[in-house]
């Protein structure tokens, strides 16, 4: 209990501190005149209110990724405690924050011309294909996903509330939400949405202070608990728990609230503060998970034995963490938990489809240099995607899926690097000192050590030996050093 607590207050007190940092050497500007004004087109150029812009921004980089994804993280073991806070302090807050912020400054532009922006034409090219195919793969998964769990929760009767019902009206709904102007669906929904996540967060907080059953303390976590998994501790904990730390995804969302933001010195409390949240919350839903096990009287000599079994289905043998998670908040918050649970497993995957859809269609309107403001314009360019999207849910997504996780990472090391170039540059115009660019170089060398050793060890990548994967994944970050601190010198 005391590394859980510990945990909460360094997240906390990284928003204070090293948020306020980080806001000092991007230098924001509360003179400025920001995009939703100077480019308001009353589609995805609104001014909006502040406190909708944060918990927007919450529920787009969200979703079940800071519940689902830190439940399966803790079977590592406490060594996810320290990924959460540290992932999230220096890495994941700060690449939301300067991706946002970098965005804001280039008039709300997509990842894609950020990076090309930055690293050259080539990485912005590959970008626009990456990013745009791992918008659909979220959208398309995001369909079925929620239908799958609205189909075991609802009684059906015919069509009538089956699997292929809740697709129509889920796809029906991402369709609306990502022509719509943002502030008439998204803008007026995804506050309550947010405050629904939030409130559950809490309320499992009250519960892990006071239900039966042990929390690991950190002192165990250098060592990998996890029952079954063929990674090893490094790298696996820091691809399975991305949004509760550091998330490529999040850089795809964070220019839809840089175009509606009224004002740059909003944007800790929007960006990295959003990220901080999100931490908290995965940190809550890990400290819970591993506590609920330990109290639960199944299968397992350890709590994390335990845990695995509670979110196995015993007819397929499939782990489910929304099983867990429906669990968790009927007997610590009984009906209101039972609401919450729908909600968090439910609603909060949705809210990451839509935006990804959103998000696709701007990034495809950013390089096709086709304005939004017509109706018809955003059919045009949203057609071929959800075409797509509809494709591929028929697809069976369980080797498909293996790989997104590595490629949402990989998106995080594309967004460092340009983040860690712009900020040379900007130090080498305007004279600040060259040790800022330490708060970007230092994150894209850490997730480029993981992304380079994941891919050479993983099944589904390379199935290295760690050890080799170890002194080939050091030669390739040492090139990356080498090559950056080369050019630092020559500008």
């Amino acid at each position: 209990m005391i590394s859980f607590t510990s945990a909460l207050l360094c997240l906390i007190l990284g928003y204070l501190l090293y948020g306020k940092l980080v806001d000092h050497i991007f230098g924001s500007d509360p003179t400025r005149t920001t995009p939703c004004y100077t480019c308001q087109d009353g589609v995805d150029y609104i001014p909006m209110a502040t406190w909708k812009v944060y918990l927007i921004q919450f529920l787009n980089i969200a979703g079940t990724g800071p519940i689902f994804g830190a439940i399966q993280g803790i079977l590592f073991g406490p060594a996810a405690f320290l990924w959460i806070v540290l992932g999230c302090i220096f890495g994941g807050a700060m690449h939301d924050y300067m991706s946002g912020m970098i965005s804001l400054r280039m008039n709300g532009a997509s990842l894609p011309e950020i990076v090309g922006d930055n690293l050259g034409n080539l990485p912005r090219q590959l970008l626009r294909v990456l990013s745009l195919v791992l918008m659909i793969v979220v959208g398309a998964v995001f369909v079925t996903t929620p239908a799958d769990l609205l189909d075991a929760m609802v009684p059906t009767q015919g069509f009538l509330f089956s699997k292929n019902f809740w697709v129509i009206i889920i796809f029906a709904y991402y369709i609306l939400a990502t022509l719509m102007p943002i502030d008439k669906i998204i803008g007026k929904i995804y506050p309550a949405f947010g405050v629904a996540l939030l409130a559950m967060a809490v309320g499992l907080t009250y519960g892990i202070f006071t239900e039966e059953g042990q929390i690991p303390e950190i002192t165990e976590a250098f060592t990998n608990h996890h029952p079954k998994s063929v990674m090893p501790l490094f790298p696996g904990l820091f691809i399975t728990i991305a949004c509760g730390a550091v998330s490529g995804f999040h850089a795809t969302q964070s220019p839809m609230m840089a175009r509606c933001m009224k004002n740059e010195k909003y944007g800790r409390p929007i960006f990295y503060g959003s990220m901080i949240t999100e931490g908290i919350v995965a940190m809550i839903w890990a400290a819970a998970a591993i506590k609920f096990a330990d109290s639960l009287n199944v299968a397992g000599d350890t709590p994390y034995e335990k845990l695995l079994n509670a979110m196995t289905i015993p007819e397929t043998g499939k782990l489910s963490p929304a099983l867990l998670v429906n669990n968790i908040c009927n007997n610590w918050l009984g009906s209101v938990g039972a609401v919450l649970a729908v909600l968090g497993v439910v609603a909060a995957p949705i809210t990451s489809g839509d935006t990804a859809f959103r998000s696709a269609r701007l990034i495809a309107a950013d390089f096709l240099h086709y304005k939004q403001n017509k109706v018809y314009k955003r059919v045009l360019l949203s057609l071929p995607l959800f075409i797509l999207a509809a494709v591929l849910m028929a697809v069976n997504f369980d080797i498909l899926w293996r790989y997104f996780a590595w490629t949402n990472q990989t998106l995080s090391v594309f967004t460092l690097w340009a983040i860690t170039v712009w900020l040379g540059l900007r130090c080498r115009r305007d004279g600040h000192s060259k040790y800022e660019v330490l708060i970007g170089l230092i994150p894209a060398l850490w997730m480029t050590t993981i992304c380079t050793s994941y891919i050479l060890i993983a099944p589904e990548g390379f199935s290295m030996d760690p050890d080799y994967a170890y002194t080939i994944t050091a030669v390739v970050v040492l090139g990356f050093l080498g090559s950056f601190l080369s050019w630092y010198k020559r500008i």
